[in-house]
């Protein structure tokens, strides 16, 4: 994957997450970017994205409670799951949206 394809991915994903969470921080961290949605409170902490030579890693948090009809999550740990993007469509497509939803929902409900 290219520069040009990952620069959009990640920007996609910046421009969701502003909209469905405005005053979510976004910073880099562990060699990707976080996403809290209370500025400099690690327990708000829902995820973030990790950029890697084939694809773009989406992570969430408490993955493992997601609904996920359509099998898109990938991972078998105790709590994470993430979604692996390789290209712009692939953030509509994996409905990557519809997951942020869903880790929003959980934060504001914990």
């Amino acid at each position: 994957m290219d520069d040009a394809t990952k620069a959009k991915i990640t920007d996609s994903l910046e421009e969701m997450i502003i909209e469905l969470a405005p005053d979510a921080t976004l910073r880099p961290m562990y060699g990707g970017t976080v996403v809290e949605l209370e500025t400099d409170n690690p327990k708000s902490r829902i995820g973030g994205f990790y950029v890697y030579a084939d694809y773009v890693s989406f992570e969430f948090a408490n993955g493992v409670q997601f609904e996920d009809l359509d099998g898109v999550l990938e991972g078998t740990g105790k709590l994470r799951r993430h979604v692996k993007i390789r290209s712009t469509a692939d953030v509509k497509s994996k409905t990557c949206k519809g997951f942020l939803d869903q880790a929003i929902a959980l934060a504001q409900t914990s």
